[in-house]
């Protein structure tokens, strides 16, 4: 018979005190907040090992490189290193996180919004007991961004372009200042920062840039212990960590791109918790005692299509596919509830949202009245390009069949053609679609950073984004981004969606609720409206 270890807790529940049969009573569908209160059988709350199933491949662990889209920085870049600035993970769950300070304490910007002035963090050292100072983050600049350094690598100068990119100079004040300065006034240059992560440069100078993955060190919460590339990265509590020490005693990531490995990994013991369970498991998995934690946050999974190949040139097309699939039926029973429907282009975890905006209810009818409106009665052939899975993902294979079934429905007949997720994204980044199709289906976020938004419906992104082009949300976004106005910004973000809505140059899906199941032994998360995590309060009993 093989051994249950979830199931096992639960039994073993019924025969425990009470107190301790209700930790296993308040396992469940956790909402937010966090996912356990403490060791109610009089155990310390701290120490022991997570050992995380992953839902990709993992990213290279050197700084900005990554690879493996949020997923891999939320579990492992984000654990390693810091940036200037970090997002505030633990102090609200009902709202997106706002940007706080890491390796600076505050900040300040002069009267042109591009001159940039970081107060740093005294005391701070890196894991390998290098000091942290102006002198590192002026060297981490270099790495990225001056062509003459030494630990300069065309691989980093281009991952750093998506945050750092707009840093036209930068300098050392004194021991405890650095001043950077933006090519245009940059509203949300704080939080691009949170994602130029910091290394020591003493361990870079022992190792190179080349090599420097296999031994990275950063001074976030946990440091390097051993990788295996793209499987398995160990990492251990930095017991001087500036925040206080975590925990946890260790913190393994493991790869198991299909989800039912995944679950498997978790009923064995493998893993002691898993992203993004398979939604048929999740009923299951909370009657063997599992935790699963839910909570809204950026993102939205849906298809680009191409606005300038065939029939999807016409908006009336695009609209058309819209009223055509039931995203309620996605949601609610391929997803188990696990996400919402998405019925407009802004997701519903941000500011941008407009609850008045959800344009596109499931109305095969009008589909078909757009259609023949459009010339088209009779409707075409298409294909689309669907990863297997990935960051942020879902069930993307599954949700397509869907798609396909619907929109087959009203004439759209669509092929389906799969590869995995690093390939999809590679191809996009270089502003090709993968295998050749009018479509890509993917995840994304839009607002938890705001300098990608543009990337995702700017007409001069360099990715792929179905050649979608208006000039009045460029001018949003333009406004948006050169103010430090936050009301502003969401203002202008509100339209500039509103308008990416009516011209649907995507097929909206759903927003996830970025389930996760943890075993009974894992306490102390707090789920966040976000893509990241703070693990500094998680534990696992023994």
């Amino acid at each position: 018979m093989t051994h249950h270890p979830l199931r096992a807790a639960r039994s073993r529940a019924a025969a425990l005190p009470t107190a301790a049969a209700l930790l296993f009573a308040a396992t469940g569908c956790a909402s937010g907040g966090a996912s356990g209160a403490g060791d109610a059988a009089g155990g310390a709350d701290r120490g022991g090992t997570l050992v995380v199933g992953a839902t990709g491949r993992l990213p290279n662990p050197d700084t900005v490189i990554g690879g493996a889209g949020f997923e891999g920085k939320r579990l492992v870049g984000f654990q390693i290193y810091e940036g200037l600035t970090r997002y505030e993970l633990l102090k609200n769950t009902d709202r997106p996180p706002v940007v706080t300070g890491a390796l600076a304490e505050s900040w300040q910007v002069a009267a042109d919004a591009r001159t940039w002035t970081f107060q740093l963090r005294k005391g701070v050292k890196f894991q390998d007991g290098t000091a942290f100072d102006a002198d590192a983050v002026v060297f981490n600049l270099d790495r990225y961004l001056n062509k003459k350094s030494p630990e300069y690598t065309d691989a980093l100068g281009a991952a750093a372009k998506e945050y750092a990119g707009d840093i036209v100079s930068y300098r050392k004040t004194d021991a405890d200042h650095v001043e950077l300065v933006t090519k245009d006034p940059n509203g949300h240059f704080p939080e691009d920062l949170a994602h130029v992560l910091i290394a020591s440069p003493t361990a870079v100078r022992r190792t190179g840039s080349a090599n420097f993955s296999r031994h990275p060190v950063g001074t976030g919460p946990f440091s390097f212990v051993s990788q295996t590339e793209g499987q398995q990265i160990e990492l251990a509590a930095n017991k001087d960590y500036w925040r206080g020490a975590p925990k946890l005693d260790r913190l393994i990531v493991k790869s198991f791109p299909d989800a039912a490995a995944r679950t498997a990994a978790l009923r064995s013991g493998g893993v002691n918790w898993i992203e993004y369970p398979n939604p048929d498991d999740i009923q299951t998995l909370k009657a063997d005692g599992a935790t699963i934690a839910t909570n809204s946050y950026d993102h939205l999974w849906y298809w680009i299509l191409d606005t300038t190949k065939g029939p999807w040139r016409d908006p009336r097309v695009r609209q058309a596919a819209n009223y055509a699939i039931n995203r309620r039926a996605i949601a609610e029973k391929l997803l188990q509830g696990t996400a919402d429907p998405a019925y407009q282009a802004a997701p519903r975890a941000t500011a941008a949202y407009d609850p008045s905006g959800d344009v596109y209810s499931y109305d095969p009818g009008k589909a078909k009245q757009l259609l023949a409106a459009a010339g088209v009665p009779n409707g075409f052939s298409t294909s689309v390009t669907v990863p297997t899975g990935g960051s942020g993902n879902l069930l993307p294979v599954p949700i397509a069949e869907a798609l396909q079934r619907d929109l087959a429905a009203v004439g759209i007949k669509v092929e389906l053609r799969t590869t995995d997720w690093t390939t999809l994204i590679g191809a996009e980044a270089k502003g090709q679609v993968a295998l050749g199709s009018d479509a890509i289906a993917q995840s994304t976020t839009l607002f938890q950073s705001e300098a990608l938004l543009p990337l995702f419906i700017g007409s001069k992104s360099p990715f792929w984004t179905g050649h979608y082009s208006n000039p009045k949300v460029d001018a949003l976004l333009a406004a948006a981004s050169a103010s430090p106005d936050q009301a502003r910004r969401t203002a202008d973000y509100r339209t500039a969606l509103a308008q990416v809505t009516e011209d649907a140059p995507w097929l909206f899906v759903v927003n996830d609720r970025n389930p996760r199941a943890l075993s009974p032994k894992v306490q102390g998360l707090v789920q966040p409206q976000s893509w990241f995590l703070d693990l500094t309060t998680v534990w696992v009993r023994r």
